[in-house]
């Protein structure tokens, strides 16, 4: 991997990390365009790079981070039951994902997996169009109740099949147990912060070595810086965006996607 191939990955990243429309997909599916050789230090880096994306997040979210340190320190109670749901809602995928890892990269991390998942993501979307406008309106973060949380937790585990998108599921979730959309999309945010982090962790620890001795340092240190300047400007605009527009236009940036992968990578 040359350092532009680890630059456009890594702003890949960056922009797709937090969007409806799965930045795992999307950079398995840069790499093949960029000529690089699916391998476990491959699918390794497409998750490790999302560090850079966690950093961005972790200093735009900082104040609510805060509140929830403070809570589990015993000083705030509203920091402490968000803390609680957001370590309620990691807990199904760290399981699941703990359990079929393997599994999953053996069937899921292919080119026509991904293209249906786009496709079948953006059908969803679309369907609810309607629904989502209705729902837009709902309880504050403060309201989250740890039962509605694990449901959220239990949606998010459907992620794990890329192409499908953590944020369009986790986002939908908030918005079925009550939440309203900014509250569904910020908790998006600060469960992706633990999930990102500990999906992050655990690659570098079992397969960290090998990617950096196929890739090198300044390859990952590319990618990450890439990966959070990106995700800073990515995430402003999406909160923005969500907040006047709604969900529909990331149903077509799905079918656009499905389409370039599947004319360009199907047929090669």
């Amino acid at each position: 991997m040359d350092l532009i191939q680890a630059l456009i990955l890594g702003l890949v990243e960056g922009i797709t990390e937090y969007l409806p429309v799965s930045s795992t997909g999307h950079l398995l599916i840069a790499q093949r365009l960029l000529g690089i050789e699916v391998s476990d230090s491959a699918n390794a880096y497409a998750i490790v790079i999302q560090a850079g994306a966690i950093l961005a997040v972790l200093g735009l979210y900082r104040q609510r981070v805060r509140q929830m340190l403070t809570g589990v320190l015993g000083r705030d109670a509203t920091g402490l039951n968000l803390a609680l749901c957001v370590i309620a809602a990691f807990l199904p995928a760290a399981v699941i994902g703990v359990i079929f890892d393997k599994r999953i990269e053996a069937v899921l991390f292919g080119v026509k997996p991904i293209i249906v998942a786009w496709i079948m993501g953006a059908l969803v979307i679309l369907a609810l169009t309607r629904w989502i406008q209705k729902h837009r309106e709902g309880r504050s973060l403060e309201q989250l109740q740890l039962q509605h949380a694990v449901l959220i937790g239990l949606v998010q585990c459907i992620a794990m099949w890329p192409g499908t998108s953590r944020s369009l599921v986790t986002i939908l979730g908030g918005l079925a147990v009550g939440l309203s959309m900014a509250a569904a999309v910020e908790f998006s945010f600060l469960l992706g912060l633990l999930t990102l982090t500990a999906a992050t962790a655990y690659k570098s620890i079992k397969v960290g070595p090998g990617m950096v001795d196929a890739y090198g340092w300044t390859a990952l240190l590319v990618g990450f810086t890439a990966a959070a300047v990106s995700a800073a400007v990515s995430v402003k605009w999406m909160v923005g965006w969500l907040n006047r527009h709604g969900l529909t236009v990331f149903a077509w940036w799905r079918l656009a996607a499905a389409g370039v992968a599947a004319a360009v990578l199907l047929h090669a």
